[in-house]
């Protein structure tokens, strides 16, 4: 679904990681579009609470402090782009990674890009892409397929 011919996009806890952290050389095109609002970037409270779980781990902790970046920091940036919406009813396709199925049936429920790098949704692209759902682990790779 398409708000005013702007894409929707619903992004995985590990690529808002790669996005607002850890500086992937595969983020400044997705940076660039939810900045200049060409990409509507849509979440729910409990992607933004289990984001906040993970600010908390001790792996990722110290990459936060080398980036000189606080948990506050990292959810203040996610506010600022993102979209709240409400939890999405189940999709009729099932992910094996239970944790990664609210990303799944929120895409599903708007036919939104979904950015994700786990394997258990990637290997759901040909189903998902029969439900109007677009999946890649770059956003890159969405754009080339778009044109």
């Amino acid at each position: 679904m398409e708000q005013a011919g702007v894409p929707t996009v619903v992004l995985d806890t590990n690529i808002v990681l790669d996005l607002f952290i850890f500086a992937d050389p595969a983020t400044p095109a997705l940076r660039a579009a939810l900045e200049a609002k060409s990409l509507r970037w849509i979440a729910t409270q409990v992607m933004r609470d289990e984001l906040e779980r993970v600010l908390a781990y001790g792996h990722i902790v110290p990459r936060m402090q080398f980036y000189k970046l606080s948990a506050g920091d990292v959810l203040a940036r996610f506010d600022a782009h993102v979209q709240m919406v409400e939890v999405a009813p189940k999709a009729c396709y099932m992910c094996k990674d239970a944790d990664d199925q609210k990303f799944i049936d929120l895409a599903v429920a708007y036919q939104s890009l979904l950015l994700s790098k786990d394997k258990a949704v990637l290997t759901m692209r040909k189903r998902l892409q029969t439900l109007g759902v677009q999946t890649a682990a770059k956003f890159a790779a969405l754009q080339s397929r778009a044109e």
